[in-house]
């Protein structure tokens, strides 16, 4: 057996980040041209784009994209896709850009050059339209309604040339992996079937427990840390990847997982961004995504398992890679181990809910974390890192956080 394929049509990954004389001739090329500043989301994606994570995407997406992606959970050539990928300016700068020639696009937070744009389209959307059909809601309290609601008025489409990956090669070295590199290591390994599992919490007991049940049914499991930016309070991804390395290295058997980090910005769309977690997931090479409860979910906006039932909703064959779907998981004293609502028959006295909410709640007020929550090796690397901040973070829980992934 072999991987599965990638996403899209041709089955082939599809990096656009360019290496040696076309790199430098570009970059030089770029010196020359217009620039525009992009937000921190927008150079998340073309990273993402520049490495082959979102074949078969060609670059940032047109109306006719937008549209269908919004409406219909397709590109324009019939091509699942869940979630846009745009990029946007002010009106002013859009008139100031000529359709059919090239700009150079810059990060507004580094300032470096990160790719080219030719500019095949220019469009302007509803942007409120985007937020009910992505995120359900058009609340400015949502992260993800308040990034596309702040965005600029017209949309630029068109193909790029990415021209570098960040920090995150130099930042995290050894974990930071493209789509060709985790396919080479998972057949290096020998395995055809690889259950992804999503982090952007510290790895919990529940996290073990998903990815233990993912190693009795595939060959191996990819623990993939979120690496770009987060909503206020989360665990930085340093902190994450110390506390998944000392959880692998005493709680697993060896050759079952492989860490790697993925430099994706959450979007926190719930259903949305589970579909769009496991495009990008197939295309690393995985044929399962774990789905938890409130996967990629934030606040009150989801039911529990909307990021579950979403992949019965798509139409067929969407994808190749499947759901892994688990239910909300715990430990149960009576049973004495880590259980499921489909296995432990007790009831919520018997129970010590695992939530990575709960978990950053507890920690950052200096509350005394309960038995059986995580690892003790685990809890001393959040416990030293909560106690070296200068102010404590405020974490909000919600009704889900009891079965937060």
């Amino acid at each position: 057996m072999s991987l599965v394929n990638p996403h899209g049509k041709d089955k082939r990954l599809k990096p656009l980040l360019l290496e040696g004389a076309e790199l430098a001739e570009t970059k030089r090329k770029a010196q020359t041209l217009p620039r525009l500043t992009i937000t921190s989301r927008e150079t998340s994606d073309l990273i993402m784009l520049g490495i082959g994570a979102f074949t078969p995407l060609d670059g940032f997406m047109g109306e006719a994209d937008w549209r269908g992606v919004c409406d219909a959970y397709r590109l324009a050539d019939g091509t699942f896709w869940p979630i846009p990928i745009t990029l946007s300016t002010a009106r002013e700068e859009a008139g100031r850009l000529t359709e059919g020639r090239e700009v150079a696009l810059v990060d507004g937070e580094t300032g470096d050059l990160m790719a080219t744009l030719t500019v095949r389209e220019k469009y302007t959307i509803d942007r409120a339209h985007e937020c009910t059909q992505v995120f359900r809601t058009t609340d400015p309290a949502h992260p993800g309604v308040a990034t596309v609601m702040g965005q600029g008025e017209v949309n630029l489409a068109g193909p790029v040339k990415v021209l570098g990956e960040g920090p995150y090669p130099d930042r995290y070295p050894g974990l930071y992996m493209r789509p060709a590199e985790t396919r080479r290591a998972f057949e290096a390994k020998g395995w055809s079937t690889v259950a992804a599992l999503q982090l952007r919490n510290p790895m919990h007991r529940s996290h073990e427990y998903l990815a233990k049940i993912a190693v009795e049914i595939c060959d191996g499991v990819l623990i993939q840390q979120i690496l770009g930016k987060l909503k206020p309070g989360d665990i930085p991804a340093e902190v994450r990847v110390r506390a998944v390395d000392t959880l692998v290295r005493h709680y697993f058997v060896k050759d079952t997982c492989i860490q790697a980090g993925v430099p994706l910005e959450m979007r926190y769309g719930g259903p949305r961004e589970a579909l769009l977690h496991a495009v990008f997931r197939q295309n690393f090479g995985c044929s399962y995504l774990l789905v938890g409860r409130d996967h990629a979910g934030v606040g009150e906006y989801y039911g529990p398992f909307d990021a579950q039932k979403i992949f019965d909703e798509i139409p067929p064959g969407s994808l190749e890679l499947r759901p892994l779907k688990i239910d909300m998981t715990f430990y149960c004293g009576r049973c004495d181990g880590m259980a499921t609502g489909r296995t432990c028959p007790h009831g919520t006295d018997d129970r010590v809910a695992v939530s990575g909410t709960m978990l950053r709640k507890t920690l950052s007020e200096g509350g005394q974390v309960p038995d059986h929550f995580s690892r003790p090796e685990v809890l001393a690397i959040l416990q030293e890192y909560y106690a070296q901040l200068a102010e404590r973070v405020e974490v909000k829980l919600h009704k889900y956080a009891r079965g937060e992934q």
